[in-house]
Order: C-alpha cells, then structure tokens, then sequence
C-alpha cells in the first residue's frame, strides 16, 4: 500500500455510517486507514471497531485518556509508521469537519476514490518544502485538499454525491 489516511474521532457516533464507510472501505484494497479514538465517551470507538471487523485494510488506535488533536495524529501516524510502510499519509481530524462543508461519510467516499488524486496532493506539497520534513510534518490534511477545490469541481471530477 502507496497510501495510508489516519482518521482522528472524539465522541462522533452520530456522524458514523458504519454500512456505507464499510462499503467504501472494502472497494478499495489499496488503501490503509488508521482510525484513531481520542477516548470517546459515546459508541464511537464499537463503530470503528464494527468497520475494522469487516475491513481487513482498517486499524483501530484507542486511546485511553484524551490528548490533543495535534497529538491523536502522532500517535495515528507512529502507528502507521510501525505497521506499515506508507509512501504517503493523509489525515483527517473528524471534529474539525464540524466546522466545514463536508462530513465524515463524504471525505471518506472522497478518499476511497480518488488515490491518484491525493498522491499527487501530497508529492506537490513535498515538492514545494525545500528541507524534508519529519514523519509527524509530512502528513497532508486530506481536508485541505478538498477545500481547495470547487465542491461543483469535485461533484464532477469524483462523481460525488454532495448535499
């Protein structure tokens, strides 16, 4: 596996749809999810261990005392680091999407269909950084990719349902 995407939750059951990430998920074998739980206090952490039951490209990172988003990501990418051997890691903050156009269902759809895209992203933001950067600084925001965008863009080019 070329890409690998860490996933962080903290209490997002209800944004959840444990059928329709499993789906996504297993349409495509190449990619490699970590999804960490910042100590939810809610049913997040049984859904992500349902879609990691049906999805062999999928882990689950529990943590037991919450730490920082900036910190659930380091602990997602150590992960990803030890079990895996990435050529690029993605990641995506779940609370953070809150405050955004999309939701977590969306961005996943996003990322199990468009891995050509997000390489390209992250070999041109590498491409751009003079001094490589480090394990924890070379992780792309997939978010920020898609705010980049065009939503009518993205509707086109990946075939997205967006509502």
């Amino acid at each position: 596996m070329k890409l690998g995407i860490i996933f962080i939750f903290n209490n997002n059951h209800n944004e959840i749809n444990v059928n329709s990430i499993t789906r996504d998920l297993r349409s495509n074998s190449d990619l490699g999810v970590i999804m960490v739980d910042n100590e939810s206090k809610d049913e997040t952490l049984e859904k992500l261990k349902d879609i990691k039951e049906n999805c062999p490209n999928v882990s689950v990172v529990e943590i037991k005392k919450q730490i920082t988003a900036q910190a659930a990501k380091r602990a997602g990418a150590r992960y990803a680091f030890n079990n895996y051997s990435f050529k690029h890691i993605g990641y995506v903050n779940v609370n953070a999407l809150n405050d955004r156009q999309f939701n977590i269902n969306e961005v996943i759809a996003f990322v199990c269909n468009n891995n050509t895209s997000l390489i390209q992203y992250d070999e041109a933001i590498k491409k751009r950084n003079i001094i490589k950067p480090t394990l924890f600084k070379s992780i792309f925001s997939v978010v920020d990719l898609l705010e980049n965008k065009n939503r009518n863009e993205l509707k086109h080019t990946f075939n997205l349902i967006i509502v």
